[in-house]
């Protein structure tokens, strides 16, 4: 498909959407730039992870049929039991290297269409489930320049297909649900035990409609277990395999869960040096009640423009409910490194599902969650692209998003369509990132990345600022590269370290003393990227393993 009248149908779209009511907020657009990266890497980003070489896995489904990308040196993919191609010679997964701005043909051996995964302590990727002859599929992918997947074979006791992950203070990965599976289980596999029932998956699935796929699943800082589905919460000591919680019902009663699609995560995580440290979650945008069934016959309901807030370390937690300036359904939710959240992609009407999104929502919003409510909100740039169901979402090392993805079809549909297949790569960079703010951006001089780090330590981190400094407004954070998928992203995690003293040494020169996170509670183990920000503006993060 050529680029002209790609360009002049989006204005095309962009026009129609600005008269509906929930794109009347377009005009209040502030900050943020775009930045198209890869006109096309041949392959659809249904699923995406950052690496701790900056290097972002990306991949879409066997069954699409081929791809944009052919494979290299006539390497073909003989899969008899493949629904679409039987001997498939395309990609379906590359590697990108966003420090190049280049990207490589990867394989994957069986269907990975909505799967999940997790960066493990030693910063592989290990991908679990999928679709056909992948749905009890392990994948490991290791960051190298040459590596490429590796599968094993009934690597899970049971079929996972929409399910979530989380790692876990020991190292393992929890998955969670997945369509008609209401139990949970762990890899890799240290006991003969399979799986775990889950009754609280059957309570909040809808009978033809499920609103209850992909769960929100965050590690509290009790080291017990977070489970949002449909429109509730439960909190599980998975080891004991038991509920020690229930949450009420969000306000209202919509359902946030797939394919009702809204988005949520783990507000960043302060105050750590505390007896007791508090856990809020975050849940924004959906779809109302019946709301799949009738975008099935046609008629697209406009998206839930709600969010809600609850601290989920309080004794007796409520739901705090928020408006937001644009309604939003199939959106992601991405923690910045200032702390504050990214909500970008989606639609306003619709659900996700084969061809049942509508009104694509071109502007990111920013929520500020230490702000007043009422104020939290700022409406940002917006692209030219819309992105749908299947689109992704990642946070760079450097603080720009990373934006993939949008096939709301069963195959590659790239023309005559009203939202064509989406092969295109591209970056948000919030307003952080403006040039204007260089003098006051902190440089990480020390530790070199790589570095290990324990717990309960002192860490100091040096730094180059130019300008002047506010001692009071310096702070260092850490965060989880996550498994972004249907807009939830597995494994999100923002922790702020704080400062406990700041040393000027001249030159411009400032060392940064922290104490690192107690326990795996708090952060699992493995590979985080650690950022200092000045006066609410990160400094390009560097990889620390925290072991």
């Amino acid at each position: 498909m050529s680029a002209t009248p790609f360009v002049f149908s989006v204005l095309i779209l962009q026009l129609l959407f600005a008269s509906q009511q929930c794109h009347r907020f377009l005009a209040a657009a502030a900050d943020g730039r775009w930045q198209l990266l890869q006109k096309s890497i041949g392959v659809s980003a249904m699923h995406m992870q950052l690496l701790r070489n900056d290097r972002v896995v990306v991949f879409d489904r066997t069954d699409f049929g081929p791809s944009k990308l052919p494979l290299p040196n006539g390497k073909c993919r003989n899969d008899p039991s493949d629904t679409a191609l039987k001997v498939d010679c395309t990609a379906h997964s590359v590697e990108y290297d966003v420090l190049t701005n280049t990207f490589r043909p990867l394989i994957v051996q069986t269907d990975v269409w909505c799967s999940s995964g997790a960066i493990m302590p030693n910063g592989n990727l290990v991908q679990t489930g999928g679709f056909n002859d992948g749905e009890r599929r392990v994948r490991t992918f290791s960051p190298c320049s040459t590596c490429d997947w590796q599968e094993t074979p009934n690597g899970l006791a049971a079929k996972r297909w929409y399910a979530s992950n989380h790692i876990l203070p020991d190292g393992r990965q929890i998955v969670v649900g997945g369509r008609r599976q209401f139990n949970y289980e762990f890899v890799p596999k240290t006991i003969t035990a399979n799986t775990f029932s889950l009754p609280f998956l059957s309570q909040t699935s809808e009978r033809g409609v499920e609103n209850n796929l992909y769960p929100f699943v965050f590690l509290n800082v009790d080291g017990n277990l977070f489970i949002f589905a449909n429109n509730r919460a439960i909190l599980l000591d998975y080891m004991k395999n038991k509920v020690v919680k229930t949450y009420p019902t969000i306000p209202g009663g919509d359902p946030r869960s797939y394919p009702s699609t809204g988005s949520a995560i783990l507000l960043p995580l302060k105050n750590l040096k505390a007896a007791a440290i508090q856990a809020e979650v975050l849940v924004c945008g959906g779809a109302p009640k019946g709301s799949y069934v009738q975008a099935v016959r046609g008629k697209f309901i406009g998206a839930l423009n709600t969010c809600a807030r609850i601290k989920i370390t309080d004794p007796n937690p409520q739901w705090v409910m928020e408006t937001m300036p644009l309604a939003r359904v199939m959106g992601d939710m991405i923690l910045l490194p200032n702390g504050n959240v990214l909500l970008i992609n989606g639609a306003g009407s619709g659900t996700a599902g084969w061809e049942l999104g509508r009104n694509p929502v071109l502007n990111p919003v920013l929520y500020k969650p230490d702000n007043k409510i009422g104020t939290r909100f700022e409406t940002q740039n917006p692209t030219t692209v819309p992105r749908l169901y299947h689109s992704t979402a990642a946070l760079l090392r450097d603080g720009r998003v990373l934006v993939g993805g949008s096939n709301p079809h069963a195959f590659y549909n790239l023309t005559g369509v009203l939202f064509p297949t989406e092969l295109s790569l591209e970056a948000f960079s919030p307003a952080y990132l403006d040039t204007k703010f260089n003098n006051i951006r902190p440089t990480i001089t020390a530790p070199k990345s790589m570095s290990g780090i324990k717990y309960g330590t002192k860490l100091t981190v040096r730094v180059v600022i130019t300008g002047k400094v506010a001692k009071n407004q310096v702070s260092v954070t850490m965060v989880a590269p996550a498994f972004n998928t249907h807009s939830f992203s597995m494994n999100q995690r923002l922790l702020v370290l704080g400062n406990d003293k700041v040393a000027a040494l001249g030159k411009a020169t400032y060392d940064i003393d922290v104490t690192t996170p107690r326990s795996g509670n708090l952060a699992p183990s493995g590979f985080y990227l650690l950022f200092v920000v000045h006066q609410g503006i990160p400094s390009k993060g560097i990889w620390v393993k925290l072991q």
